[in-house]
């Protein structure tokens, strides 16, 4: 019905980078959590289809998501606000090494709720 797709294999990877290009840097942060959000629903996925090895490739995911994140924060402007992000970031990092090893949606769910919170903040900011 669709014929070869392979020629549009790229198009996504083109059209991100191409957000990315034209993002502030606010952009890109509510980006990540966009990617992130969408990764830890995949993680859950995997782990209710018993799919083990894609559960780790997505927990992975999100961890360097998260690292990224915290790597980007600017502790001498962010003050305080930067080292509470920075330990919930950590907390959530730690959150889903447990749930990775214990196969627990439930702790992703746990992580889904505290970025729901942080993701609703920044996107509450003006950019």
């Amino acid at each position: 019905m669709y014929g070869n797709l392979s020629e549009f294999d790229g198009y996504g990877d083109a059209d991100l980078a191409i957000r990315t290009a034209a993002a502030n840097p606010h952009q890109l942060v509510l980006m990540l959590f966009g990617g992130l959000m969408d990764e830890l629903i995949r993680a859950k996925g995997h782990i209710a289809t018993k799919r083990y090895e894609r559960k780790a490739d997505s927990i992975s995911k999100c961890i360097d998501i998260l690292n990224a994140l915290t790597s980007a924060l600017d502790y001498q402007q962010g003050g305080d606000l930067a080292q509470q992000l920075a330990a919930l970031y950590d907390y959530c990092v730690y959150r889903l090494y447990e749930a990775s090893n214990e196969l627990s949606v439930e702790k992703i769910d746990e992580v889904e709720t505290i970025l729901a919170e942080l993701r609703s903040g920044w996107e509450g900011m003006k950019s």
